[in-house]
């Protein structure tokens, strides 16, 4: 049986949508393969169909299944109960997956598919390692292409908690694809798996990764957007995401950066802005009752390097006064002091937006929306303002999106 099913996925000169049809019509595809020219021609099938039905040779079809079995990977068709649900009913979903490692409960938890850029800043970096982190710690699982960036940064934050991570392959599940990212994929390999369409051996082709990313949304409960230019891999499996009547989230970015072109459009188009892991997956608690727990927010950190050494002990610069005498450099008593506290001690320039925003904002969490409401800037502005003072240090954020001086 597994042998006609990879034998009809893979065979040429029929688009899936149309392979999905036939299988309507046939209860699988050794049916199919068994049916003759004569009766398909009966049942309507186009003469374009029936010449590719014709294609009778399953060699290929045996190697492939041959190679599954000396490396242990696995195989599932649409029609398989492990499937994962919410992909299968995708118009077009792959007839075949293939996978190395555990298979999550797909449909018993919801699946956050992350997805970023491979050019993101440092910033960027470090909010899809705490946003994977969140959405992991709470419960769910996280879903991601495994490209360098920020697919590869929301793995790992996800795999830091604990988590069960699938990675959506655009090459076959023994090709690890960036080979800069093998440890992760490894990694990954011990609390989830790697699938892909691709049969054992495919190289990761440039066309297959615009066609994965359907997959990572497919089998998503909501996507989340981290920082996006404008014309990225992100952006199409958003899309998808949007077609397939999945939830989108996106981490609003500074209006004037770049590489937050995209994400920031995707929230003019009706996206969810969101501020934590948590902010996504409260969409969820109500279906998934007593599976997810919100976590206390932490600041997160990521120590990849060693600490730099540095002398126990240094001594303090000396000066020769006038007299040729060696004296001491006093401290300064009266230090200035910052227009707001949180400054004092740090030299950080401040535009005007920035400090608008700053004279507003109190130790005390306020919601975004009360400072739009008292401020005469574009909300936009006032999100993207709020991110660039998180950036620098000065302003923190907490669950439900709330925000509060350092």
């Amino acid at each position: 049986m597994l042998l006609s099913w990879i034998w009809f996925a893979e065979l040429k000169h029929i688009p899936l949508l149309h392979k999905h049809r036939l299988l309507e019509h046939f209860s699988d595809p050794q049916t199919l393969y068994d049916t003759s020219d004569a009766e398909l021609k009966r049942l309507g099938v186009s003469d374009q169909y029936r010449k590719a039905l014709q294609e009778k040779d399953v060699s290929s079809a045996q190697k492939i299944l041959k190679d599954c079995n000396q490396k242990g990977i696995g195989i599932l068709t649409v029609q398989d109960e492990a499937y994962p649900e919410r992909l299968r009913h995708i118009p077009d979903a792959p007839l075949v997956l293939y996978y190395r490692g555990l298979l999550p409960r797909w449909d018993s938890y919801p699946v956050v598919g992350m997805v970023g850029t491979r050019k993101y800043s440092a910033y960027g970096l470090q909010v899809a390692r705490q946003m994977g982190y969140e959405v992991a710690a709470s419960g769910a699982i996280v879903a991601s292409g495994g490209a360098r960036g920020g697919d590869a940064a929301g793995m790992e934050g996800a795999l830091q908690a604990g988590g069960a991570v699938v990675s959506v392959m655009g090459s076959g599940v023994d090709v690890l694809y960036p080979p800069q990212n093998r440890r992760l994929f490894e990694k990954v390999l011990k609390t989830g798996c790697l699938i892909s369409e691709y049969p054992p051996g495919e190289k990761g082709l440039p066309w297959h990764f615009p066609e994965r990313n359907r997959i990572i949304s497919g089998i998503s409960s909501g996507v989340l957007v981290v920082e996006e230019p404008q014309k990225s891999g992100a952006l199409i499996t958003a899309r998808y995401a949007m077609e397939q009547g999945r939830d989108v989230f996106v981490v609003p970015g500074n209006i004037d950066n770049a590489s937050c072109v995209g994400s920031n459009l995707l929230l003019q188009e009706g996206a969810m802005p969101v501020f934590s892991g948590w902010d996504v997956l409260e969409n969820y608690e109500f279906l998934y009752p007593g599976k997810l727990k919100k976590q206390k927010q932490e600041p997160f950190y990521v120590n990849q390097e060693p600490e730099m050494r540095v002398a126990e002990r240094v001594s303090e610069p000396t000066a020769k006064s006038e007299n040729g005498t060696t004296a001491r450099k006093n401290s300064i008593d009266n230090r200035p002091v910052s227009t707001y506290s949180v400054l004092e001690n740090k030299k950080i320039a401040l535009c005007e937006d920035e400090q608008a925003v700053m004279a507003l904002l109190t130790h005390v969490p306020q919601e975004p929306a009360d400072l739009m409401a008292k401020l005469s800037m574009p909300s936009g502005k006032v999100l993207s303002t709020l991110t660039m003072l998180s950036i620098k240090g000065l302003v923190q954020k907490h669950p439900g999106g709330r925000v509060s001086l350092k």
